[in-house]
């Protein structure tokens, strides 16, 4: 076995995962799995840089995990940073304030390698399920980005496209600095549009249509499998391999898309950091099931982390 740490900071949040890896069986085995909304892709689509708070969240964060992987004694570390640090005129101040607290430099990884760790992570399992066919297509819907991956045992094409969660709320759903709540119709059309837009490029490198089975990750599609299954907290193991009809889905996106805040605060499963933004991922997951044909999500919550820390294992 070895003790390794993998930290995927994306647009919306910053997770660790410290754990006993075990190449030779695959086992994987997690000692500490901890996520923190920080929003650190604040603000990067219209402006283009890292906002001075959003920084200030996420190495706060870090100063956190830091002092978590020193306890655990973890023999390797590895920084991957995703989408909104690609993105920023500023990302050597991020750069900089990791390397400070955690002593590892941030990997800003390209979306190609982001789809790998993601398909890694979330089929490594898969192998002997009952009633998983391949070849997947595992899609991570992040806060700025989604990466479609399409392979059996190994990756056979991947396209990231920039459409998230964040990304898409901020691009459609804000007016004059506030979230429109609950959005109107024009903006729903137009979020939905862009979202097509995006499954078209996809599309054109990564046969979209040709898996025999969804595999969903992040916390979007994970909130909605929590909703799904009215869960009265969020329960990780109730959660993870869960199956959701793409029916279920479809009306869990109308709810939210015409929920008010208050309304979708009270969800006891909602993270607080999601309760603005899970509509459009939400509605993100729903068009990919509805352009490939899917009738069912299958529901991971072993995703890029896990797929770093196999890198590092």
């Amino acid at each position: 076995m070895t003790r390794v740490a993998a930290v995927d900071c994306g647009t919306n949040s910053i997770r660790l995962l410290v754990a006993d890896a075990d190449p030779a069986t695959g086992e994987l085995v997690d000692l500490d799995r901890r996520m923190t909304i920080v929003r650190l892709g604040q603000g990067v689509d219209r402006t283009g840089r890292l906002a001075p708070e959003a920084l200030e969240r996420t190495f706060a964060a870090c100063r956190e995990y830091a002092h978590v992987v020193k306890e655990h004694g973890a023999e390797r570390l590895r920084f991957v940073a995703t989408s909104a640090s690609r993105d920023a005129e500023n990302r050597d101040d991020f750069v900089r304030g990791v390397m400070d607290i955690l002593g590892v430099e941030p990997e800003v990884i390209s979306g190609d390698q982001e789809a790998e760790f993601s398909f890694t992570g979330a089929t490594r399992e898969l192998a002997g399920a009952a009633h998983v066919a391949k070849p997947y297509l595992v899609v991570d819907i992040g806060g700025g980005s989604t990466e479609f991956v399409v392979g059996e045992e190994h990756v056979r094409a991947a396209r990231s496209v920039d459409v998230g969660c964040v990304r898409m709320t901020e691009r459609h759903l804000v007016r004059e600095g506030t979230v429109t709540d609950p959005p109107t119709a024009a903006q729903i059309t137009a979020m939905r549009a862009d979202i097509e837009a995006a499954l078209d490029l996809a599309e054109q490198s990564v046969p979209l249509r040709e898996a025999r089975t969804l595999v969903g990750l992040a916390g979007s599609v994970t909130t909605v499998s929590a909703i799904a299954q009215e869960l009265p907290a969020y329960d990780s193991a109730r959660i993870h391999h869960s199956r959701i009809s793409r029916d279920t889905v479809h009306g869990i996106t109308e709810w939210l898309l015409h929920s008010t805040h208050a309304e979708r605060a009270a969800v006891p499963s909602m993270h607080p950091g999601r309760v603005d933004v899970i509509g459009a991922g939400a509605l993100v997951l729903l068009s990919i099931m509805e352009r490939t044909g899917a009738e069912e999500v299958v529901v991971s919550e072993h995703d890029i982390l896990d797929g770093i820390a196999w890198s590092v294992a």
